[in-house]
């Protein structure tokens, strides 16, 4: 995925973001370890690029070191705070690794699914797009 030119671009110490046409929050994803402080101001960040309105997120996964529970809880909490649906595009199992890691033991807050390419995620998601 290649960062478009054409819009502006948000970083995070976590991700790269930008709007898309078609609705959704696109993030590219760093390899850094997550943290409270860092989700935390990675949520701020979102809240002000989409008008503090929950909006489908496509996300470009990136393998990253595993958080500690502490943060896991807090993104957990805080996901439907800000996305309404999150397609995940990674390399296999990436994804599955991930929402095992983050809800093993319950639902996931939002919509979530992961893919292995960007077109499957992108019909999945429009269906979140108001």
């Amino acid at each position: 995925m290649i960062i478009p030119t054409d819009r502006p671009h948000y970083e995070s110490a976590i991700a790269t973001y930008w709007m898309d046409d078609a609705g959704f929050l696109v993030s590219l994803s760093k390899p850094v370890l997550r943290t409270v402080d860092n989700i935390g101001e990675n949520v701020a960040l979102v809240k002000r690029i989409t008008g503090n309105k929950p909006v489908p997120l496509l996300i470009y996964l990136k393998p990253s070191p595993i958080p500690d529970r502490a943060t896991q809880r807090f993104s957990t909490e805080q996901l439907p705070q800000i996305y309404s649906a999150m397609a995940m595009v990674s390399a296999p199992g990436l994804s599955k690794f991930i929402m095992n890691l983050l809800f093993a033991l319950k639902t996931p807050p939002i919509p979530m699914k992961g893919f292995g390419n960007e077109a499957d995620a992108r019909a999945w998601l429009q269906q979140f797009v108001t």
